[in-house]
């Protein structure tokens, strides 16, 4: 968001754009979670932003709604490997790298940013392996 002159506030940087709605809204009803996970008034001011808004959204109210329903969407979009990855691989891999780093391994400090271990991590996980309960 940029101040103009005067004060007001410009939302025009690109993050409330039609296109970009349109995108969203296209890949969360194929992905199901439009009618599932979005709220009728939620879905509603997408679809009326869509039909009326020109290019950019310009009413911060409005870009802040829009933006809401953005980031809920994107998150029920996210990717469950990459989630779990994040949520679940990381923080594991975290720990062992400083039980690992305890008793002498000074490589363990390069796990936490090794993904093909937080993957294998967040795959046991998913698999349900007892041993990696975070």
């Amino acid at each position: 968001m940029v101040m103009r002159k005067g004060g007001s506030r410009d939302t025009t940087s690109g993050l409330n754009d039609r296109g970009q709605l349109l995108r969203l809204r296209r890949k969360a009803m194929r992905a199901g979670v439009w009618f599932r996970a979005l709220r009728r008034i939620d879905r509603v001011l997408v679809d009326l932003t869509i039909k009326v808004v020109a290019d950019n959204v310009r009413s911060f109210k409005l870009a802040e709604s829009i933006l809401s329903v953005k980031r809920k969407l994107e998150g029920l979009l996210e990717n469950r490997l990459v989630r779990v990855m994040r949520q679940i691989g990381v923080p594991l891999a975290s720990k062992l790298s400083l039980f690992a780093q305890r008793w002498g391994n000074v490589a363990a400090k390069s796990w936490v940013s090794d993904l093909g271990f937080v993957r294998f991590l967040a795959v046991m996980n998913l698999n349900g392996s007892a041993l990696l309960k975070p």
